[in-house]
């Protein structure tokens, strides 16, 4: 709930206020769609499957599902780079911030990052589900996720997995070097600002995206790279929960906190709203 409503209000806002109309909050109203459709990609299964006291999903429904977790996972991974991107324009080439980032560039970038979570999804999925499967049906996990899948096969032709594993990680590392390099420039940057009001305003604008990448990656990383001798099906659970409810549910939340000019818009949608009620 926490998700829908704090991603809702934030689609919602930036839509109606023309004042947000920025390559900022343009990338920012595609971070929350793409967390909207994650939360809702395994949550509602899961919470369908509680209520009537079932644990069954479609091997159909079940390819679907690892699809779009898979698809909006890497897109937004992919919309977070984009977004150090123009952290990194406006604060170290202002002067060409209009010119580098007009309508056409942010919606490019953005296609490009849907683009790319789109085909690292059809590939994995793909790869995952054209090998055999035979050890039983049982998925220990709230929701189908790779790992699972591939713990019920009985082939032993991990090479495709492993190659797409591979290049997968190398894309990752290669955002996440893009990510670390952009910063160190924006830091160098904010601080030869001779203001300490300007270096304010500078990192407030910074720091919630950091927090959100921060989040996102850690998550994903002790999910992800955890030691095979410490699994166990409730750990495995845990960690689900961590990198595919957490960051959705509070994405919102750091976005609106540190940034006046969302809380403001905000807080204007409401009254708006309360007034025709």
């Amino acid at each position: 709930l926490a998700a829908l409503l704090g991603n809702g209000l934030i689609i919602t806002t930036i839509i109606c206020d023309h004042h947000l109309h920025t390559p900022m909050y343009f990338f920012l109203l595609n971070l929350s769609l793409l967390d909207l459709g994650y939360i809702s990609t395994t949550i509602p299964k899961t919470l369908a499957n509680s209520l009537w006291n079932t644990r069954a999903i479609s091997y159909g429904g079940c390819a679907a599902q690892i699809f779009f977790v898979l698809f909006l996972f890497g897109a937004e991974y992919s919309i977070l780079t984009v977004m150090a991107y123009d952290r990194y324009i406006a604060i170290c080439k202002p002067l060409d911030y209009g010119t580098l980032l007009g309508s056409r560039a942010c919606v490019h970038m953005a296609a490009a990052a849907w683009g790319a979570g789109f085909l690292h999804a059809l590939l994995n999925t793909a790869n995952t589900f054209s090998l055999p499967l035979c050890q039983g049906n049982a998925v220990v996990q709230f929701f189908c996720e790779i790992p699972q899948i591939l713990k019920l096969s009985c082939s032993h032709s991990y090479f495709r997995e492993v190659g797409l594993l591979v290049v997968g990680v190398f894309v990752a590392l290669g955002c996440f070097v893009f990510i670390v390099v952009s910063y160190v420039q924006i830091f160098r940057a904010v601080l030869r600002i001779p203001s300490e009001q300007g270096q304010h305003r500078a990192f407030s604008t910074c720091l919630p995206h950091l927090v959100a990448v921060s989040l996102f990656v850690s998550t994903s990383m002790i999910a992800y790279l955890k030691p095979p001798s410490t699994s166990s099906p409730s750990l495995d659970l845990v960690m689900a929960v961590l990198y595919s409810v957490v960051p959705p549910a509070v994405n919102p939340l750091i976005y609106s906190l540190r940034n006046q000019q969302l809380k403001d818009a905000v807080w204007k949608l409401m009254t708006v709203l309360f007034k025709h009620h």
